[in-house]
């Protein structure tokens, strides 16, 4: 009963979320409170409900305060100077005007955002590719490579595994750390490649110049800090090196950060507020879902549901097949994006995932780092379930199938690409 209580209640939740019938947030806390109440849970569902929520509690406040940290620092025009060098040497060459784009993308994808990261990176870049006759697919390619790989511990799918298996987020990243060393190799690899197959096709010279600015406008200039650009990125490269090599936890590094990214650009308490307000919005729907999440995964814990449909499926499953989960899943997490949307494939599936690979003594932080590598990191600027994608062919001008088909090869190598190294740096097993 308790299993098939709970594949209802998952069919239920990915039927109203891929088709728009509900939003993320009410699914997650109606559908699987309607199902323990179903199951006679009675007044038990609302401290199951609590359990949840106290487990993600950290994620979402790391969340909230990394959103709020990078939009200061966004403001300030931390990576202004970087963004301006890539351009100077971007408009020199074919290769290398792909090299910046991909350069361009991944520092801006530093906040986790990536429609944030089309809306800077495309219109800035694509005058440079219409000057030069260059193919705007390469453009479009280029960026959603660079953001796809850069999967970090405050990114949207990282914190979702996070909240839904209950497990710390520097213990999913931080083993991932050279495999995606490795698909940062291959996104710029790709990318001079793609740079110079293009040089070739329009019979550019190795050399040119064609000089590209950037458009800030009045509000934009007026809260710049050009004077504190190193303070900032040093203050940024402290925090970072306080989660990765210290284990720091995210939640109290980023609070901390916000403090000091406020008082050192906008010390005026007005100017404070107005920089919280402006970030609040997105930092705030996030951590509702990340709650609405943590009352979904309660309830299935804790009713028995998630537990008896892991031995269901186990019993079904293939013999031995369980312990190779972490790998295949790794092979196949970047076309799962264009199936499951992240909050239905992070909070309905990927539990039901875990459980299965544990009754093999497959521990859920594999599973959880296999699903990153792919599902809805390198496979996001590509699904049709998300808005990114759209915004990206529409900046760029391209047709979202002609988009589809020239990107997918390249995200979905690095995807395969950090599985096996995942595997040779025993992450986690063939």
């Amino acid at each position: 009963m308790p299993a098939l209580l709970g594949f209802a209640t998952i069919a239920v939740l990915l039927a109203v979320i891929l088709g728009k019938k509900m939003t993320p947030l009410a699914a997650l806390i109606a559908i699987p409170a309607a199902a323990a109440l179903a199951g006679g849970f009675g007044l038990k569902t609302a401290s199951f409900m609590l359990r949840g929520i106290q487990s993600v509690a950290g994620v979402s406040g790391m969340f909230i305060f990394a959103i709020l940290y990078f939009g200061i620092m966004s403001d300030a025009g931390m990576l202004e100077p970087i963004i301006d060098r890539i351009l100077e040497m971007a408009a020199s060459s074919p290769p290398r005007i792909v090299v910046g784009t991909a350069l361009l993308a991944l520092l801006v994808h530093l906040d986790g955002s990536g429609a944030v990261t089309f809306l800077v990176t495309i219109p800035v870049m694509l005058p440079l590719y219409e000057r030069l006759g260059m193919n705007r697919r390469v453009l479009a390619c280029a960026a959603s490579l660079a953001a796809g790989v850069n999967f970090l511990p405050w990114t949207g799918p990282m914190i979702r595994a996070s909240a839904s298996l209950r497990i710390p987020v520097t213990s999913i990243f931080n083993p991932l750390l050279p495999a995606q060393v490795a698909g940062l190799v291959f996104v710029f690899l790709c990318a001079w490649l793609l740079g110079s197959r293009e040089a070739k096709r329009i019979g550019l010279p190795k050399a040119m110049h064609a000089e590209i600015r950037r458009e800030v406008n009045q509000e934009q200039a007026a809260l710049r800090r050009p004077r504190r650009v190193w303070i900032n990125l040093i203050l940024t490269l402290l925090l970072m090196a306080g989660m990765i090599a210290f284990k720091l936890e995210p939640v109290a590094v980023f609070m901390v950060g916000v403090v000091l990214a406020l008082q050192i650009n906008y010390p005026e308490v007005r100017m404070q507020l107005d920089r919280i307000d402006a970030h609040a919005r997105t930092a705030l729907m996030m951590a509702g879902v990340l709650f609405a999440a943590g009352a979904f995964t309660g309830i299935m814990r804790e009713t028995g549901m998630l537990e008896a449909m892991a031995k269901s499926a186990v019993a079904l499953a293939p013999r031995g097949f369980a312990a190779h989960l972490p790998f295949a899943l790794g092979l196949i997490s970047m076309p799962l994006s264009l199936i499951f949307d992240p909050d239905s494939f992070y909070f309905g599936v990927l539990p039901v995932l875990a459980e299965i690979g544990k009754g093999s003594g497959v521990p859920p932080v594999q599973v959880a780092q296999a699903a990153v590598l792919g599902q809805m990191t390198t496979g996001f600027p590509v699904s049709p379930l998300t808005p990114a994608t759209f915004l990206i062919v529409g900046l760029a001008g391209v047709d979202l199938s002609e988009h589809q088909k020239f990107t997918i090869p390249f995200l979905l190598g690095a995807s395969v690409l950090m599985t096996v190294i995942c595997v040779a740096t025993g992450v986690f097993r063939i």
